[in-house]
């Protein structure tokens, strides 16, 4: 079993691969997926389907820019259903209280909400104001940030919650040990999940990822492309096509800013680096660690299985028919050890976290 360096040496690489299974499954398909789950952990989801019939947790999701927290969150509720699991990401929430703040009514509700429940250094309208930009030389106070959570967590009820954002700062770490308490949610486990992705995979999800200017689905032009891809014969690039038939083969565009790569977000990695390696050393809750890369050995020594790695896909224009080629080859990372690796799928990332997950809860 390998182990990783540095600051998470108690996580073991978790083996995927079933002794006897030879069937390969193809992980981009929801049914396939469901019969990949069930081969590979059947018994594991079950005791969790188990405990969540009576039970919830609070999980902490912590990762760097793009490491795919979203993507787990949902594949997570696909295994266990939407009805047991929800997902708070920070900033989507904070950016819809500042379009609520737009709307009288909502407006009204939410106030009322927070002169009940808020307490602070500043006053709520301060901090609607410091939320809005009205005053930029006001912090938006951590308090304010627990008492939109609190109140988003009061409207989902009896489910498991998956918060991502936060805690977003070094100094918001103290405050996530005793949220669970503040939000009156039950005396179920709160559970710290950090995702270790190298940054070569950031790089290169960022470099060429692209979004349809219409749903806003996104894809990778390397490594999760369309099943229909386009060549511009005037800019000599590939483009891909929206798989959405709503959207009418609409070509999908890149994010403005992308092209630098990592480089445009260095200060908030090196920053979430530091908060995840200082919460993983915190005592007296269990802590969960989703590796996104494998070194190679993982596969050669049968740990992992060929199909769980991602693939990359290299274009080829034929003039001749006049269509894009589309072929995979293997994609050979360096870790931030510098140790070639794979990267995972998600679903096998997935499978390390029910794992632990299975354990975190004692099951």
């Amino acid at each position: 079993m390998l182990f990783m360096k540095g600051p998470l040496t108690d996580f073991p690489i978790i083996k995927t691969r079933v002794e006897g299974l030879t069937e390969k499954f193809d992980l981009n398909d929801p049914v396939e997926r469901k019969e990949y789950f069930e081969a590979k952990i059947g018994g594991e989801i079950k005791k969790i389907k188990e405990y969540l019939e009576e039970n919830t947790f609070i999980a902490y999701l912590l990762g760097k820019k793009n490491s795919g927290k979203g993507t787990y969150t949902k594949l997570i509720m696909e295994i266990f259903g939407a009805d047991k699991i929800g997902h708070i990401s920070v900033g989507d929430l904070v950016r819809k209280v500042y379009k609520d703040i737009d709307d009288p009514e909502k407006r009204e509700n939410m106030i009322k909400y927070l002169e009940e429940h808020y307490r602070g250094y500043i006053s709520v309208e301060d901090s609607i104001n410091a939320l809005i930009g009205k005053n930029q030389k006001m912090l938006l106070p951590t308090e304010f940030i627990l008492t939109l959570l609190k109140r988003e967590i009061d409207e989902f009820g009896g489910k498991v919650i998956f918060i991502d954002g936060f805690p977003r700062d070094l100094d918001q770490v103290q405050y996530s040990l005793y949220f669970r308490d503040l939000a009156d949610y039950r005396l179920d486990p709160d559970i710290f999940i950090a995702i270790n992705i190298p940054e070569s995979v950031i790089d290169e999800r960022m470099r060429n990822r692209v979004v349809c200017p219409r749903c806003q689905a996104p894809r990778n032009l390397t490594t999760f492309p369309t099943k229909k891809v386009g060549y511009d014969e005037k800019l000599k690039e590939f483009f891909l096509i929206c798989d959405n038939p709503e959207c009418n083969d609409v070509r999908m565009v890149r994010k403005e800013g992308d092209s630098a790569g990592i480089e445009s977000v260095r200060e908030r990695l090196e920053l979430d680096d530091k908060l995840i390696k200082k919460v993983m050393s915190l005592h007296g809750i269990p802590k969960i660690l989703l590796r996104n890369a494998v070194p190679l050995s993982s596969v050669q020594d049968g740990e992992i299985d060929n199909y769980e790695i991602t693939p990359k896909y290299v274009f080829k224009y034929d003039e001749k028919i006049g269509e894009v080629i589309i072929n995979e080859e293997p994609w050979i990372i360096k870790d931030d050890e510098g140790i070639n690796s794979y990267s995972l799928l998600a679903p096998p990332v997935v499978i390390g976290f029910i794992k632990q997950l299975v354990k975190a809860l004692r099951l």
